[in-house]
């Protein structure tokens, strides 16, 4: 049976008073089921709080909108109370405890895409309160919270019933949450967006990558990432993950076309992806992409910490390593029409810009 790959947008889940929280579904994108990978986001307006909570997934989080401030606990480790921004990623391996809040205006947006395989669904994230309404706190008797925190009864009863928000509150009077450190950040966040850049061709796109040398905790996490933007009417070069990845791509800024190629020379997808989409390319499937006026931005993670991409066009392309003699015989052309080939995109790597 034939997969859709078709982009899909995030539904909502839940809402608090201080904000939000969408998922995609597997059942609308089969290949986070397929993948065994999740993608959700959280959106805090002005003092929202997302409460405590841990996952059963490894994740890597990005920021798309907004600034705020991100609590991290390592297990066995101290708090890690982070300044996040627009452009920020954070891997998060097994076992942290986050909270997540928003002092500004503008509503802060965190995209978060990870591994399920361990997960108690495969393709969505399941997260564990520690306090709320719906937190493990309350699902304990009075008597058990009692002897585990040494509290009298009638505290306990306090701390149980004072909980009534559900995953985000907005938090009123005069609350001041820890304030950011900024050696906290150290191996904890990179801002994408003023990273050293890995990639760089003029009028055609850039690319930073997230890897175990620029962001440790991914190699706890198993997961690569990256931040690609691609200039008006460019295009990125066919390829795919040659290490048996999938490539989960969110779409966040701008507008383009994509097709991809599987098994016996099909095209599986020819789609318009814009701002907001979610789509995952399958193992060893090739990819491209090619950029509307506006451009075209994206945030991917793949399924390892240090992807390894084969491209088929350009500079690098794997049909330039191939002998002349091999390429007339698989084409079945002349050897006039074989040096044609041979000739063109010496110059250009990975993108390509428009033709003049």
């Amino acid at each position: 049976m034939e997969i859709d790959l078709s982009p899909q947008l995030a539904k909502k889940v839940y809402e608090g008073n201080g904000g939000s929280y969408y998922a995609w579904s597997p059942s609308e994108l089969p290949m986070l089921r397929e993948g065994n990978i999740a993608a959700a986001k959280l959106a805090l307006q002005k003092n929202g709080f997302a409460l405590p909570h841990y996952s059963d997934s490894s994740k890597v989080a990005y920021v798309l909108q907004g600034s705020g401030v991100a609590g991290v606990v390592l297990p066995e480790a101290e708090e890690k109370v982070v300044a996040i921004k627009k452009g920020d990623a954070l891997a998060l391996p097994f076992g942290v405890v986050t909270w997540w809040y928003n002092k500004e205006d503008t509503e802060l947006v965190v995209l978060f895409l990870g591994d399920t395989s361990k997960a108690h669904k495969t393709g969505e994230f399941t997260d564990f309160f520690l306090t709320g309404a719906n937190g493990i706190f309350t699902g304990f008797s009075t008597e058990f919270v009692g002897r585990a925190w040494d509290l009298e009864e009638k505290d306990v009863k306090t701390l149980i019933g004072n909980q009534s928000g559900k995953g985000i509150v907005k938090l009123e009077g005069n609350i001041n949450l820890p304030e950011p450190k900024e050696e906290h950040r150290k191996g904890m966040a990179l801002n994408c967006e003023e990273a050293p850049l890995d990639v760089d061709i003029k009028n055609g796109g850039r690319v930073v990558v997230l890897n175990t040398k620029n962001l440790p905790l991914v190699g706890e996490v198993g997961l690569g990432a990256d931040l690609v933007r691609l200039d008006g009417k460019a295009m990125c070069s066919p390829g795919f993950s040659c290490d048996s990845a999938y490539q989960v791509t969110y779409i966040v800024r701008g507008s383009g076309r994509a097709q991809v190629v599987g098994v016996d020379g099909r095209r599986v997808l020819e789609t318009t992806v814009k701002a907001g989409n979610l789509f995952i390319v399958p193992r060893f499937f090739v990819v491209s992409k090619i950029a509307d006026p506006d451009g075209l931005e994206w945030f991917s993670i793949i399924t390892t910490p240090n992807p390894v991409f084969t491209h088929l066009a350009g500079s690098i392309g794997a049909w330039k390593a191939l002998s002349p003699t091999v390429l007339q015989a698989s084409f079945n052309v002349d050897a006039e029409l074989e040096q044609l080939f041979r000739s063109k995109r010496n110059a250009d790597a990975i993108f390509f810009p428009p033709p003049n």
